[in-house]
């Protein structure tokens, strides 16, 4: 881009630059980016699926909110719905940093905090020049009153945060309510018995706890892998034994893991099992325009573990098992 900056005639050749509007405005302007490495940042592209991203403000126009949202080290988790319109039946995940606008769907975030940066003007000889933001809850005041009044002045705004995570959760809210949550957001409503309150916000908390940590999970219990003393980690497209054996999946020509229970396919995030989100996400691919390899095993590299993606398998088998039984742990909640 900075080569281009006074050029007649500017490089459109894909496999050097991909021009967007608001870049085209910047070269306009004369205007030199800065490459930074604070600027590089990790986002959920796909559910269980990592990427880097350069947040860098002249690169990435479409910033959404999430400067608001996702703040030097400051703490947030953002439940992820699968918005309006969506082809695939109704999903809500969780996440503790940048995700794409089509992570699962056309994705619309509730965080758990914003912030908003503050004036920089100083106001007094003991400031300093770093920005800072002083934090909101994403749960109204009026939704705390309306549960302190319900279920006593115990109850916090993360309580009702978690609360909203295992409601979303309910297999019977989403049946009832399946057509009207492909036309408009969620409506979450306060139970009436206390009880059931605290169960849906302790299986909640419980689900984002599983869904935040997915890679940290041990392997399930029963599911093998065969060759994985070979040493030969590299993936280049996962496949399943055979369309209709989800029991085995074929991981390279050297390692396999069978033994895969089918309550592992019972959890969906838009439309796939985490596994099958891992074989669609995690094979190598080259970009048709631009030339450039997508190659998953690299991220296992640059962190250390070139078995990331076989270990991060065996941990969602065990996050989708965890995952149905907290499904199941929630209480009865009928709608009427």
């Amino acid at each position: 881009y900075n080569k281009q900056i006074g050029n007649n005639v500017i490089d459109k050749n894909p496999r050097n630059i991909n021009w967007s509007a608001g870049l085209l405005k910047c070269l306009d302007k004369k205007l030199t980016i800065t490459f930074s490495k604070s600027f590089i940042k990790y986002a959920y592209y796909r559910p269980f699926t990592k990427c880097n991203l350069f947040w860098e403000k002249h690169i990435i126009e479409r910033r959404s909110r999430f400067d608001e949202l996702i703040v030097e080290d400051n703490e947030n988790i953002i439940i992820c719905i699968s918005g309006i319109s969506n082809t695939k039946e109704f999903s809500a995940f969780i996440s503790n940093g940048f995700v794409d606008f089509h992570f699962n769907g056309d994705t619309q975030c509730f965080p758990l905090y914003y912030y908003e940066k503050q004036d920089t003007t100083q106001q007094s000889l003991f400031d300093t020049d770093k920005e800072t933001y002083t934090r909101r809850d994403g749960i109204t005041n009026f939704i705390y009153e309306q549960a302190k009044q319900l279920y006593g002045n115990t109850v916090k705004k993360e309580d009702i945060f978690y609360y909203v995570y295992g409601f979303l959760h309910l297999p019977a809210y989403r049946a009832e309510f399946a057509a009207d949550l492909k036309k408009s957001l969620p409506r979450i409503l306060l139970v009436d018995e206390p009880k059931k309150f605290w169960q849906i916000s302790k299986a909640g908390r419980a689900l984002a706890e599983l869904h935040l940590h997915y890679e940290e999970q041990p392997a399930h219990e029963g599911v093998n892998v065969e060759g994985d003393d070979c040493g030969d980690f590299r993936v280049t497209k996962l496949r399943f034994a055979s369309k209709t054996d989800k029991s085995t999946l074929i991981y390279n020509d050297k390692i396999r893991v069978t033994n895969i229970p089918a309550r592992a396919y019972e959890y969906v995030v838009n439309g796939r099992s985490p596994i099958e989100w891992v074989i669609d996400r995690y094979q190598v691919k080259v970009d048709k325009d631009s030339g450039i390899e997508n190659d998953p095993n690299a991220w296992g590299r640059e962190h250390g573990n070139p078995r990331y993606i076989l270990d991060l398998i065996l941990s969602l088998i065990t996050v989708s098992v965890k995952t149905m039984a907290l499904i199941d742990s929630l209480p009865e909640v009928k709608f009427g």
